[in-house]
């Protein structure tokens, strides 16, 4: 108010100098402090006048925010007490801008994908009374290869195709030495086959595809690689693996493994499982064994096997040195069969067998198989060492009977690092009955084994008869002290026993060093 007055006297005094008749420059040097003061005056005014309207209006909106805020509480509070835990209601959900891009399937899958359309046709699923397992056409006519335990004891077998046809079918053939098997459906008209790769190409570390029916499961396929090759898993004289990773279970026996070029490199036959599923250890026989045995039970459903007619084991260090080898390798000949072809080739006990027709013999599975490889009446060139020399004899294969073993290793045979420890007695005639030997029959019987010797920890026991003492025979226990004497006199490390345990010779090698 007090300003509005002010205005109103500075404006009556400048009236009054008009009025006076003053001149325009005196009018203007007054005029000027009162301009001033009114404009001051003017501007305070309204300042004051926007004050107070502020200041009137701020306890409104303090209030009006206050009760906004009150109510959002209050809303938040409300909700909580609905639900504590409740999400967010999706309304509506947008979809993204961007569309998800493919992943690119890579070139060796692609491989895989194609490999499997293309052998899968030729793989079946076997149907006994007893179970189910696989298989695999070889030919358009029908033949199907399996395992042995699989159909070979079967009353009736039938065959599922992949299409979902169903034929009966026909063993043909079954040979339990290898667990292989060959039967023979007739669909009338041609199958979809796959054919047989070469297995001395695979290679440790090649992918692998494996397809079967396990656990009732057709047409499951499961890929890998090759962990080992030519693996002896102690199923037969004849074995000869290849170790996969690719999983295999109950059902997939009798199936194929196929290479990436799609040739059947292996049977499906066997896994090491503590647990009866697959853990990474699966076994299929060799494609060049299971080749030899189809090829034979398709011609008359039997396999034809050589037979050399020796009974053999494995060398170690300890025999490898008593008998001047370099090498613990070959086949010890442990007995000949009379009237055998290595009896009429002047092969001895004690021999070992290094080459057999131009085949390096580091292992006893090298010899059976080679040997049964054989047809009979092939003469064949078989090297021996003996007496600290090879010699080169000829030996005419005859066919295996039924029951001979072409070259068996069924010998016992130890596996400690043994020493002498041994309490001899001369063998009675009553001994000799008890145990079943001939009577024009020598040795020595190891009477007791001491506790703890090297001679029991190579595996020598009491009832052992020990007929030949580093090559030489003996018939008393002071022939055995004389012999293990001159050995070590000269210069052996180890003594070559020779014993009959059980009615079957086995030789023993005990190191001199503990005795």
């Amino acid at each position: 108010m007090r300003s509005r007055l002010s205005v109103l006297f500075a404006l009556a005094a400048l009236a009054a100098l008009l009025l006076t008749g003053c001149s325009l420059g005196d009018m203007a040097s007054s005029a000027l402090p009162i301009v001033g003061n009114v404009a001051t005056t003017v501007a305070g005014t309204v300042a004051d006048t926007v004050a107070d309207t502020v200041g009137q209006q701020l306890p409104t909106v303090a209030a009006s925010a206050g009760a906004i805020t009150s109510q959002a509480g209050a809303a938040l509070e409300t909700v909580s007490q609905v639900n504590p835990t409740a999400e967010p209601e999706v309304v509506e959900q947008v979809p993204p801008v961007i569309e998800p891009v493919p992943v690119p399937i890579t070139s060796d899958e692609q491989t895989l994908i194609d490999l499997y359309k293309r052998v899968n046709p030729g793989v079946v699923t076997i149907y006994m009374t007893s179970g189910s397992g696989s298989g695999f056409i070889i030919d358009a006519n029908g033949l199907v290869v399996t395992n042995a335990h699989v159909a070979g004891g079967a009353d009736k077998v039938e065959v599922t195709l992949q299409d979902g046809s169903k034929f009966p079918a026909v063993v043909k053939g079954v040979d339990e030495k290898t667990d292989l098997a060959l039967l023979q459906i007739k669909a009338g008209k041609p199958l979809p086959f796959v054919e047989f790769g070469d297995s001395s190409k695979v290679r440790v570390g090649d992918k692998v595809l494996a397809i079967g029916n396990p656990f009732g499961l057709g047409g499951t396929v499961t890929a890998g690689i090759v962990s080992a090759t030519g693996r002896e898993i102690g199923q037969g004289p004849y074995e000869d693996f290849l170790q996969i990773d690719a999983p295999i279970n109950r059902g997939n026996s009798g199936g194929p493994t196929f290479n990436l070029h799609g040739q059947v490199v292996g049977v499906n036959t066997a896994i090491f499982s503590p647990s009866g599923g697959s853990i990474g250890i699966g076994f299929a026989i060799s494609s060049n064994l299971a080749k030899q045995i189809v090829a034979d039970l398709e011609d008359d459903g039997r396999v034809e096997r050589g037979w050399l007619g020796v009974a053999i084991q494995q060398i170690d260090p300890d025999i490898a040195s008593s008998l001047g080898l370099a090498q613990p390798e070959g086949a010890l000949v442990a007995k000949v069969e009379p009237n055998s072809p290595a009896a009429g080739a002047g092969i001895k006990n004690r021999d070992v067998i290094v080459e057999y027709a131009g085949k390096k013999i580091a292992t006893l599975r090298d010899l059976t198989r080679a040997v049964a490889a054989t047809d009979a009446g092939t003469k064949v060139d078989v090297v021996v060492w003996r007496d600290g020399k090879q010699q080169t004899v000829a030996a005419t294969i005859q066919q295996q009977k039924n029951d001979e073993q072409v070259a068996s290793n069924d010998q016992p045979t130890a596996d400690n690092q043994p020493k002498l420890g041994l309490a001899l007695a001369p063998l009675s005639e009553e001994m000799r009955q008890r145990l079943g030997m001939d009577d024009n029959q020598d040795g020595v019987l190891v009477q007791r084994v001491v506790p703890n010797s090297p001679a029991e920890s190579k595996g020598v026991r009491p009832g052992d008869v020990i007929l030949e003492v580093g090559g030489h025979s003996v018939t008393s226990p002071q022939q055995v002290i004389d012999a293990v004497k001159s050995a070590h006199g000269n210069g052996a490390k180890s003594v070559l026993l020779l014993l009959q345990r059980n009615g079957q010779p086995t030789y023993e090698a005990i190191p001199f060093a503990a005795s």
